[in-house]
């Protein structure tokens, strides 16, 4: 059997014949953190909505947990989880009641300790009846990684999960994503921080402008960068323009 949870061939995406991903190749292995980097317009988020079937690809050949997503795409739903950049809860329920709610949906047996678990696992049991309009924003942003994982699937994909979190709170959310790959969970995660990459990631692609740059782990992409340096910039560049710049120079 394939160790691989994601694999994506040629991937061509167009909005109004304005080209967004470019021939898009990469791989995700089972049990790992795999990392997307890219700046805003990039093509991350439609990379992420393709895989998780909320839309279709022009072009390319797609297996997410070893099915073709363009031929069985409920099946490819019923192994995967996805959270997006917005918090998606009901402000109205309880932290309880979110989570039950979900519970339900997916079908869960025994729903009141699978519930009871997600809560302790998430650090939400002293607020778990409390209606989330009284939650903090860490809080929520923990209750919708509850809701994701309920049920255990088999990849979950993390839609830059950690923007307009301060660095408190984001060092928790990084917790837990390293807890569910304890699990099992194979963890797809979109980001513009290197940082988090770093931190996270077993393998890292950044994409810019519809194409992928380059993929490996961190110490890979490393390798690739030219010799550390001080020198005085107006501005920061970033990991895209770095590597753009590497590339070019290898082709003079």
């Amino acid at each position: 059997m394939s160790n691989l949870a994601v694999s994506v061939r040629e991937l061509e995406k167009s909005y109004k014949n304005v080209p967004v991903l470019k021939g898009v190749n990469f791989e995700v292995k089972k049990g790992s953190v795999f990392a997307l980097l890219g700046s805003n317009g990039a093509g991350k988020t439609t990379i992420i909505k393709i895989l998780t079937t909320l839309l279709q690809a022009d072009r390319g050949v797609i297996e997410v947990c070893g099915t073709n997503l363009q031929t069985n795409p409920g099946q490819v739903r019923e192994k995967i989880s996805l959270t997006g950049q917005n918090v998606a809860v009901d402000d109205i329920l309880t932290g309880r009641e979110n989570l039950d709610l979900v519970a339900k949906l997916r079908h869960l047996p025994d729903r009141k300790k699978v519930v009871e678990e997600s809560l302790r696992r998430f650090d939400l049991q002293e607020a778990g009846d409390r209606a989330l309009a009284t939650y903090s924003g860490g809080m929520k942003r923990r209750l919708d990684l509850a809701m994701t994982v309920l049920g255990s699937p088999e990849l979950v994909f993390l839609d830059e999960p950690s923007v307009g979190l301060d660095p408190e709170v984001r060092l928790a959310l990084w917790d837990v994503i390293r807890g569910m790959v304890k699990a099992g969970i194979t963890v797809f995660l979109t980001t513009q921080y290197l940082e988090e990459a770093e931190q996270l990631a077993d393998s890292i692609a950044i994409l810019h402008e519809g194409k992928i740059l380059v993929q490996g782990t961190m110490d890979e992409l490393k390798a690739i960068l030219p010799p550390k340096k001080v020198e005085y910039v107006e501005k920061q560049p970033t990991l895209e323009e770095i590597f753009l710049t590497v590339t070019a120079k290898k082709g003079e």
